[in-house]
């Protein structure tokens, strides 16, 4: 920091107040009993203002611009407005001190020895607060909320709007130390942690009551003559410690930002400190002490007023202190801290040093800070080329006077004019170099530790190479112009110098020879990366020259310090910013010489993706394959690196011919004409016909041939027909392949797209010797439904077989029909699928009698099995019931031919049947959350199905499931003797984990039930009456008398019926007869009848039987039984030959049942009427319930 004069004004009187016109054109000076108006542009006087009668102590200007104060010992305040005219004037009772315009609303606080007031335009009075002490100065809040008074009794008191005091600062030292200046920092957001504190920030435009004491974040600075310099918050809490001034202040003021504080008093000068108090050096010197001084409004001006009527003015200029080594920036940052930069990842890093910065030096990881009495040298924590963290490896204590400072690895270089001395981090001097003229520029250029080399420039043109560890310069060359700035090429062959004149002059260093010069230079550096460029700044534009070339010009403002690769470091003001700059202009000019590994070192810095795309066609067409491999690899180009393998490989293979290899690069490129001559000219004419078919280009492939033999328009109308098809336009592509002769693939093409028309007549076109084309055609009718036309084919080329097989396929079977009556051959290819149809389409009876005349009488029993065992393993238990039930019905129309086999398939088939129809529900019940049918008929279906399962269970019947769906319904509904008798048995079984679980605790709850059943569920005998268990060991049938049950097929229950038998000579059509004669009167009640006896009812008479006998004994009828039975007690089942009808009758005729006159099955009738409902058919048997019987 220096500071220039730029105005200087001697008064008579003492001045003893500034003030400066918000927008800094006027300056208002308290000089005697006037009130001077100055212009700051040239320092003339406007025009001196008198209104007062004694000495202006003060004087103050409004925010807006509008009006000013002026304070005098005559004891009144007048208000002036910007045009310099008064307007306003009103008196205290002892001498004005100081006055202070609020920064928001414009009010005017006057202090005088022994109160203040508050004037607003808007008030017609003032209104006074009285002060136990002489006021020296005042100030306002940022906000204008809070008003500061500092009084001679060294105490501050903060008052609010209304004049009410809020906070009062008691100084130490008391009267002996009274407050002469405070001011308010204008923005607190510049302040450094150690002074400020977090607060929490409220929205200045929302509508809130004014923020407390607390809430503020202004920072005081307080001066008295104590000679001291606080900060203070706004609620009394000083922040940080007193600064001792070693002077009496007289004033204090902050710049307009608050970064800097202006202060002067007895030691005759003004002095500048930072905002937070650390004397940063002298302003300017005067001859009296300085009584007040006021920064300008928004600039680095300063003016002084003194005791001797001085008026001065200063303009303060901030040098840039900083230091540059590769891709770290350091620089000074608010006088006293340092920023190290890393420029490539932008990350930053603050050092404070609390004291006046005044050199940096950086060099790899060192970094050497002088301040006013000492040098710190810092170094990196760690190797890390991003370790951002610094720490202090050594300190000088030792106050050193340079004009420049350079660090090393072991040492520091002070620059003295004309001196460099070498310093080692312990301050002893090791070296010392005097030269012969000034040192103008000095630069570490790398090196060894402790043997770097620096490169010096000198005002008399000379340029040095100095070594740390060499007493001895080296003059590498000298130039009749003063040296300005300076770089060495990383190889150190080439030296870059801008001179006095603005000149960049490039020089070989082992030559000394002059190689180029370019104008308009203020600074140079040559690239890091890159011997052959460097780049110059000067005149707003940034010149980039690499090798030879001409230089390449971009628009750029500051100076270069440094070039990294395609990184440009510049100086611009204060700030320093990495650009970012494409190498395209230099790369390009390498490549107009054809230099393709140079103009790839270039793109490596950093171009563009087209960039690299022309690079890469360029060293290709040039035949340079490995540069142009390693940029299609940067664009990540598959296509044109796969044609670099294969060159690489037939080079490696021996071939040499570089007008072929350049014709394949050509082709790639889409340069079809020149790769065709240069196809030509290396004898390679079938490559070139060959790209102008891939390339569908038929017409320059002619044109190539130049012939006009058949074979040749064949094979090209082929590969037309072949780009056609490929380039999807089918028609075209069939009528080239028609014309081409090329059936079969015109065939496919027509086929398809299904252009029947134009298939039939190709077919009717063909010779029925031409069989596979005729055959295709054929296919493709059968595959549009175009039976005819096949038909028509088949017969044109005489094949029967394909005919018959048309015609199956088709189910045409009257037409299959008439040809198997013409030709016995094709019977089995026509009645085996016919009958495998009607099977299909449940057509089981012509099914039969067509598996008959093919001779495959078991077939349609066969395709029964199929479905059956298909739905069974799809778990379709009901399906697999109907399908047994068709089984057994077709075994036993089969059965009149093999009785045996049938009859025996007959019976498991009806047994199976109601196997499954009985396990569908219980398969539901268990798989589905939900069950539509009763606990009672769950339990009768399971009982029944147990008693069928001793031994093996058919194929998707579980155990597993009947076992436990009867123990629950068991314990469900109290038959807790069977439940129990379940769990044991289902212990026995691999119970699935799902059931787990609740099996073990229905298992445990059920033994603290009683060991019995519900009576309500006991089955009885309608035969003997006899109550059978309901776990019984004869399985359906009676433990007494053995007679089987007859269940209803829904519910399960046992129905009131009993089987009876024919004597020998008696015939079914004989029984119906005498069954039918008389209809016997019959007495009916409400409850249980048992017949009286044998005479009353001759057929109850037949139900006697031995007790206690083993065998079981039928019901034997004869002819007078039958005629006293009633015809609606007597259900038959009139079974078809070979099997015999079988007899019941009910005995309890007001239980109605229906039997299936399908199925034979039985139902009580109101559950056969509602299940009919449901599903339009028997539930068994599936027969439609308006087919006749």
């Amino acid at each position: 920091m220096r500071s220039c004069t730029t105005a200087r004004e001697v008064e008579e009187h003492n001045i003893y107040d500034l003030a400066f016109r918000p927008d800094g054109s006027q300056l208002i000076v308290a000089a005697g009993n006037r009130v001077l108006v100055y212009d700051t542009a040239d320092g003339t006087l406007i025009q001196p203002l008198k209104g007062h009668k004694d000495t202006v102590y003060c004087v103050a200007y409004a925010k807006d611009g509008k009006r000013f104060a002026s304070g005098s010992a005559d004891k009144s305040i007048i208000i002036w407005t910007s045009k310099l005219e008064g307007i306003l004037k009103y008196t205290h009772n002892d001498s004005i001190q100081c006055v202070a315009y609020n920064p928001v609303t414009h009010q005017l606080a006057s202090c005088s020895s022994g109160d203040f007031g508050l004037w607003s335009p808007e008030q017609k009075s003032v209104s006074k607060h009285k002060v136990s002490s002489k006021i020296t100065c005042c100030g306002w809040t940022n906000d204008g909320q809070y008003l500061a008074l500092g009084m001679m009794n060294g105490v501050v008191s903060i008052r609010n709007k209304n004049g009410e005091e809020k906070v009062k600062i008691e100084r130490p030292g008391g009267s002996s130390s009274p407050i002469w200046s405070i001011d308010f920092c204008p923005n607190t957001e510049h302040l450094t942690t150690s002074i400020s504190s977090t607060l929490s920030l409220i929205n200045m435009y929302t509508k809130t009551k004014p923020k407390s004491l607390d809430e503020h974040n202004d920072i005081l600075a307080v001066a008295d003559w104590g000679q001291r310099l606080s900060f203070y918050q706004l609620s009394g809490k000083q922040m940080g410690k007193d600064r001792q001034l070693n002077f009496d202040p007289c004033c204090v003021s902050f710049f307009s930002k608050g970064e800097y504080i202006v202060m002067g008093g007895s030691d005759k000068q003004a002095s500048l400190y930072t905002k937070d108090g650390v004397r940063l050096g002298t302003i300017g010197e005067q001859s009296s002490w300085v009584w007040t001084c006021r920064v300008k409004p928004d600039s680095n001006y300063v003016v002084l007023g003194c005791q001797d009527g001085t008026i001065a003015f200063f303009q303060l200029i901030f040098s840039t202190v900083h230091g540059l080594y590769k891709d770290r920036y350091a620089y000074r940052d608010s006088m006293t801290d340092v920023i190290v930069q890393h420029l490539i990842t932008e990350q930053k890093v603050r050092i404070k040093c609390r004291e006046l910065v005044k050199k940096i030096a950086i060099y790899r990881s060192r970094l050497a800070i002088q301040l006013p009495e000492k040098i710190l040298i810092y170094e990196l924590h760690s190797d890390d080329s991003s370790d951002m963290h610094y720490r202090v490896k050594e300190k000088i204590c030792k106050r050193f006077e340079c004009n420049l400072l350079v660090v090393c690895s072991q040492h520091i270089i002070l620059c003295q004019e004309k001196r460099l001395q070498c310093l080692s981090f312990t301050a002893v001097r090791e070296k010392e170099w005097l030269m012969e003229s000034l040192i103008r520029y000095i630069k570490v250029i790398g090196g060894p530790s402790g043997r770097e080399g620096l490169l010096v420039g000198l005002k008399n043109g000379a340029i040095l190479k100095i070594f740390v560890d060499n007493p001895f310069a080296i003059t590498l060359l000298k130039q009749n112009t003063s040296v300005r700035c300076l770089d060495m090429s990383t190889s150190r062959s080439k030296l870059a110098v801008v001179d006095e004149h603005n000149t960049c002059l490039v020089y070989d260093i082992n030559t000394k020879e002059l190689l180029f010069q370019e104008p308009n230079a203020n600074s140079v550096a040559w690239n890091t990366q890159c011997e052959d460029m460097l780049c110059f700044s000067g005149s707003g534009y940034l010149n980039i020259k690499a090798s030879n070339f001409p230089v390449h010009q971009q628009k750029l403002q500051g100076f270069v310090v440094g070039y990294n690769g395609s990184k440009i470091f510049c100086l611009h003001v204060y700030s320093m910013a990495a650009v970012e700059v494409p190498q395209s202009a230099p790369m390009y000019q390498y490549l107009e010489r054809r230099m393709f590994q140079e103009a790839y070192q270039i793109a490596c810095l950093g171009v563009t993706d087209n960039d690299w795309k022309d690079l890469a066609t360029e060293a290709l067409e040039g035949l340079d394959f490995h540069t142009a491999k390693k940029a299609f690899i940067r664009v990540r180009d598959l296509r044109y690196l796969e044609l670099i393998n294969s060159i690489e490989e037939r080079k490696k293979r021996g071939e040499s011919n570089n007008q072929l290899f350049l014709a394949d690069v050509y082709a790639y490129q889409g340069k079809f004409h020149e790769a065709a001559k240069l196809y030509r000219k290396t004898g390679h004419d079938s490559r070139a016909l060959s790209m102008y078919t891939d390339l569908r280009m038929f017409e320059y492939e002619c044109d190539f041939l130049g012939s006009a033999d058949p074979k040749d328009t064949k094979l090209l109308m082929k590969k037309q027909a072949d780009w056609a098809k490929n380039s999807k336009e089918p028609r075209a592509a069939a009528d080239m392949y028609l014309t081409a002769g090329e059936h079969m693939k015109a065939i496919e093409i027509i086929g398809e797209h299904g252009w029947m028309d134009m298939l039939i007549d190709l077919a009717r076109k063909l010779d029925k010797a031409e069989r596979e084309p005729l055959s295709r055609c054929a296919v493709f009718f059968k595959k549009f439904n175009h039976h005819g036309y096949a038909a028509e084919i088949y017969n044109k080329m005489g094949d029967l077989k394909a005919l018959v097989q048309l015609h199956v396929d088709a189910r045409h079977w009257d037409e299959a029909f008439s040809l198997v009556e013409k030709h016995s051959q094709f019977r089995d290819d026509v009645y085996v699928p016919y009958a495998q149809w009607l099977a299909e389409h449940d057509r089981f009876e012509e099914a039969q009698r067509a598996f008959h005349k093919a001779g495959r009488q078991a077939e349609a029993v066969r395709v029964l099995e199929q479905l059956t065992h298909n739905a069974v393993v799809e778990s379709r238990f009901n399906d697999a019931s109907y399908y047994y039930w068709m089984l057994s019905m077709q075994c036993l129309d089969i059965a009149r031919e093999k009785k045996e086999e049938m009859l025996k398939k007959f019976h498991s088939f009806q047994h199976l049947a109601e196997l499954y129809h009985v396990y569908h529900s219980v398969h539901r019940y268990m798989s589905e959350p939900f069950s539509s049918n009763m606990p009672e008929i769950l339990f009768n279906i399971s009982r029944f199905l147990f008693h069928n399962l001793t031994r093996d269970a058919p194929m998707g019947i579980s155990k597993v499931d009947t076992l436990y769906a009867l123990a629950k319904q068991s314990k469900l509904l109290g038959a807790y003797k069977v439940a129990r008798h379940a769990f044991e048995k289902l212990q026995g079984l691999k119970i699935p984990s799902r059931y787990q679980d609740s099996m073990e605790l229905s298992c445990l709850t059920v033994r603290s039930k009683p060991y019995r059943d519900s009576e309500d569920l006991i089955p009885m005998c309608y035969r003997c009456s006899t109550n059978n268990p309901l776990l019984n060991n004869q399985g359906n049938s009676c433990i007494n008398c053995r007679q089987p049950f007859i269940y209803s097929a829904s519910s399960y229950e046992v129905l009131p019926l009993v089987e009876f038998y024919l004597e020998d000579d008696i015939s079914d059509e004989e029984a119906v007869s005498l069954i039918d004669l008389e209809v016997p009167r019959v007495q009916t009640n409400s409850s249980w009848q048992e017949m009286s006896s044998g005479e009353d009812d001759p057929f109850t008479a037949k139900l006697s039987f031995e007790q206690g006998g083993r065998a079981f004994v039928p019901v034997l009828v004869n002819r007078a039984v039958l005629r006293s039975m009633s015809r609606r007690d007597v259900l038959i089942k009139r079974w078809p030959r070979p099997l015999s009808w079988q007899y019941y009758r009910s005995l309890l005729p007001d239980v109605s049942i229906t039997m299936c006159p399908s199925c034979f099955q039985m139902f009580h009738s109101e559950d056969y009427e509602l299940l009919v409902l449901q599903h339009n058919c028997c539930p068994y048997c599936r027969r439609p319930i308006d087919e006749p019987s």
